[in-house]
């Protein structure tokens, strides 16, 4: 049976939707396999007591959104603090959190361990497509500066990542740049293009520019954490506010709401395309375990999600896969 752990405190729409998402998840039978051990205040998790599947692990306070990696490790009491321990101690399969962005990579990197030859863990996120399907983008934020060594390494994560946890049996993977020409971009992505072109990575197909990264063509797509992290906040900024101006089109006077009605199937349709709910969160690759991180703003159905996610990535045991990968990397150098 797979156990997973799971932060129930710091999400910033409080416990309830956190406990409705894992009703959810125990109440799903393809998950009959699957054990749960919630760590928050021992109050608002009382309903599961009882439950054969549900483990109850006390904890009262929460680690603040802020917290760096000193304070995320000195907070031992936090729930955070203890869900992670909790996993690395009983050699769990996974731990799930919506609080912390920081403070949750900080403390699964230290923790965990980089997988040996890793050298950096990077984050991974679904995007919605023009077509419809998501593309895996990384690394989305666990780092500010990445060598071309490390953005090479992200490849591989990536692709194995989209096999395994998106079902994308052949992935096309790009890197996201300024140009499609193989001499542009930065220099450690110029760099970063050469290792994995001559790695011979399958499905490797050069560049790609932000302003196509999302059209459907790419099933992964490859950045250092900084530039990772602005593309994935440019392109929320974008959704708002695209959202904001076709409500501000549509209520304009009479006849464009009239025409709406019209419309409405369509928009209905393409807001399900563009729902971030149902790709669970971020998930942080190159750690010695499954570590998903859920949105904090999560509702029932994202956290659900998460968890899903977390299931999956663990019974298809993408950490001992990337070991494989990584392995086999040092045995062609």
């Amino acid at each position: 049976m797979l156990t997973i752990v799971i932060d129930m405190m710091g999400a910033d729409k409080g416990v309830e939707p956190l406990k409705e998402g894992v009703k959810n998840f125990l109440n799903d039978a393809s998950f009959n396999d699957a054990k749960l051990v919630l760590v928050g205040n021992e109050k608002d998790l009382e309903e599961f007591k009882g439950n054969q599947r549900v483990e109850l692990v006390p904890s009262k306070d929460i680690l603040p959104m802020e917290a760096g990696a000193l304070e995320s490790m000195r907070m031992k009491t936090s729930s955070m603090n203890i869900a992670v321990d909790c996993m690395v101690q009983n050699h769990y399969d996974a731990v799930v959190s919506a609080g912390s962005t920081g403070g949750f990579i900080s403390l699964a990197t230290i923790k965990m361990k980089m997988i040996e030859g890793i050298e950096r863990a990077a984050l991974v996120s679904p995007f919605p497509t023009r077509i419809g399907k998501q593309v895996t983008v990384l690394d989305i934020g666990a780092n500010n500066e990445n060598s071309a060594y490390q953005i090479f390494q992200f490849a591989q994560m990536g692709a194995i990542y989209s096999r395994l946890v998106m079902g994308v049996e052949h992935p096309s993977i790009y890197l996201l740049s300024n140009g499609v020409e193989e001499k542009k971009g930065s220099p450690e992505g110029k760099e970063a293009y050469q290792l994995i072109k001559q790695s011979g990575l399958e499905g490797f197909k050069g560049n790609i520019e932000g302003r196509d990264a999302l059209r459907g063509e790419a099933d992964v797509i490859v950045t250092g954490g900084y530039a990772g992290n602005i593309f994935l906040k440019t392109s929320e900024g974008m959704a708002v506010i695209m959202s904001e101006l076709i409500k501000e089109a549509f209520y304009r006077n009479l006849s464009s709401k009239i025409g709406y009605v019209f419309a409405r199937k369509g928009f209905k349709e393409m807001k399900k395309k563009m729902d971030y709910k149902s790709f669970g969160g971020a998930m942080l690759l190159g750690i010695n375990g499954v570590a998903v991180k859920a949105h904090g703003s999560s509702d029932a159905y994202s956290f659900y999600c998460a968890l899903k996610v977390a299931y999956r990535m663990s019974k298809e045991k993408i950490v001992e896969k990337i070991k494989i990968a990584v392995s086999s990397m040092k045995q062609g150098e």
